[in-house]
């Protein structure tokens, strides 16, 4: 199927997920180095990535995201992220960018915050865990490097405290028992922007995770064009197949530089 259509006008959304950030050298940490051990147990990042387990253990959790985030911080971003930078400049106002990726690569690649949803979150940041504001703050430096069997000291703990009321501060990331909401995750500007998109085109993601499967059926049911760029087959590509749209079979980087050249060139 020919990529032309992409170049018509219209919003564009692009929606990426953890294939981008691999081509940077980022490991999902669902597999054996995302384990992480408390005591004499070993727990999955699906026990450890939740607000429960927060509830129970809140220096093991901060422990095990803040080295997550110095994984993160030492990666540089990738051609697939770069050329997502060139499609914003070629597009402006008709184009979005909705990540799963909490590493914030998009941002440090040149994206603009203002069109780009990071939907679950983003690992440089903190909010209260009491919620007793929706303001979220950046980590800072102070916590970098930060090795993978390291502890939090005492002044760390210290910092990693609401600066408004002194409750424990808590990733700004959605965790497996939480809902999406627009207040953090764009959820309903999101679910909107899907609705009136031409194309939708999603990188590197499994369709694992509640509103970004959402967001492809419902582009689908306005007529979208839906392009799908993955080596593995998922909803995405199957939907794409579907509905008459698109499947890459490819990494994150050569298939996002030919949507590209395709909306530069019709």
């Amino acid at each position: 199927m020919s990529l032309q259509r992409l170049a018509m006008p219209g919003l564009r959304i692009f929606l990426t997920g953890a294939g981008v950030s691999a081509e940077s050298g980022i490991p999902t940490f669902r597999g054996a180095e995302g384990y992480w051990t408390v005591g004499a147990r070993e727990y999955h990042p699906q026990e450890l990535a939740t607000h429960y387990a927060f509830t129970q253990m809140p220096e093991e959790v901060w422990a095990w995201y803040l080295y997550r985030r110095a994984v993160c911080r030492a990666a540089p971003p990738n051609a697939g992220h770069l050329a997502l930078v060139e499609a914003e400049r070629l597009l402006g106002e008709q184009f979005l960018l909705v990540t799963q990726n909490v590493d914030g690569l998009h941002l440090r690649a040149g994206n603009s915050r203002e069109r780009t949803f990071e939907v679950h979150g983003n690992i440089d940041y903190y909010r209260c865990s009491e919620n007793c504001v929706a303001e979220h703050f950046a980590l800072g430096e102070g916590f970098l490097p930060f090795a993978k069997d390291q502890k939090l000291s005492a002044e760390q703990q210290a910092l990693l405290r609401c600066p408004r009321c002194q409750a424990w501060a808590r990733p700004h990331v959605l965790w497996f028992d939480e809902c999406y909401n627009e207040e953090f995750y764009r959820y309903d500007s999101s679910r909107t922007a899907a609705a009136r998109a031409v194309a939708l085109i999603s990188v590197g993601t499994s369709g694992a995770t509640n509103l970004p499967v959402q967001m492809g059926y419902i582009a689908a049911q306005r007529g979208a064009f839906l392009v799908d760029v993955n080596p593995e087959q998922n909803p995405f590509s199957q939907l794409a197949q579907q509905q008459g749209g698109s499947w890459l079979r490819e990494s994150a980087s050569t298939g996002l530089g030919k949507v590209v050249k395709a909306m530069q060139h019709g």
